[in-house]
């Protein structure tokens, strides 16, 4: 017979392990989400001409560098909850966070010349369904996130969580500027909206570095 107090002791240890595979799984998620998002919204960005869902696109991918490093931090954190970041993760942030930076120059740049030339996008209906799907399957994440977070009481997680926020916020920004646009086709909308998309690449660019700089899990929220 099992002695009452092993079964006590064990219990909670199958239950983290369960969780932290539903955080691993969910980072992966996020990851071929990414990817996939990425590829359908750049060639339709490019497609329609719209500078705003293009750079969402483009994000996305940046994204995908940042997902491999909160996938290798789950199974850091799992096999000792109290490590510190490691050089892989310190790496994928200083990556993540220069490809960020890049990309802020370039929407910005971008943004600048199309408001100059008076260039306006074929259309932006393509916007407004990405982004709404986004918006979606973003939020079920971050519930998701913050719920394993909690009955881990895992720090890292619950900071993932609230980052992934910001991915709803530019989800947001992209199906204001496309809606406005294919209801009202008012000029430079949608290159207003990129330039709100550059606000928060810059935005998680710098919080790259000061994660990749500090052992400290910060939220965006």
């Amino acid at each position: 017979m099992v002695p009452k107090e092993m079964i006590t002791e064990t219990f909670p240890m199958t239950q983290d392990v369960k969780l932290y595979r539903s955080a691993f799984a969910l980072a992966l998620f996020t990851i071929f989400y990414n990817v996939a998002e990425g590829i359908v919204s750049t060639y339709l960005g490019f497609e329609d001409e719209s500078l705003a869902l293009f750079g969402f696109g483009t994000d996305s991918f940046i994204e995908v560098i940042s997902g491999l490093g909160i996938a290798h931090m789950v199974l850091r954190i799992q096999k000792n909850p109290e490590s510190d970041r490691d050089r892989f993760e310190r790496t994928a942030l200083k990556i993540t966070g220069t490809a960020f930076y890049i990309l802020v120059v370039g929407l910005v740049v971008s943004s600048i010349y199309n408001i100059w030339t008076g260039h306006k996008p074929l259309t932006t209906l393509w916007g407004v369904i990405i982004s709404s799907i986004s918006i979606l399957i973003m939020w079920i994440l971050v519930w998701w996130k913050r719920k394993v977070g909690r009955e881990l009481d895992s720090a890292p997680i619950l900071a993932d969580a609230n980052c992934t926020m910001v991915c709803v916020y530019m989800s947001i920004i992209l199906l204001m500027s496309s809606g406005v646009y294919e209801l009202f086709k008012i000029p430079y909308i949608d290159s207003l909206g990129t330039l709100g998309l550059a606000y928060f690449a810059f935005t998680e660019g710098k919080e790259c570095f000061e994660k990749a700089n500090s052992d400290k899990y910060c939220c965006c929220d």
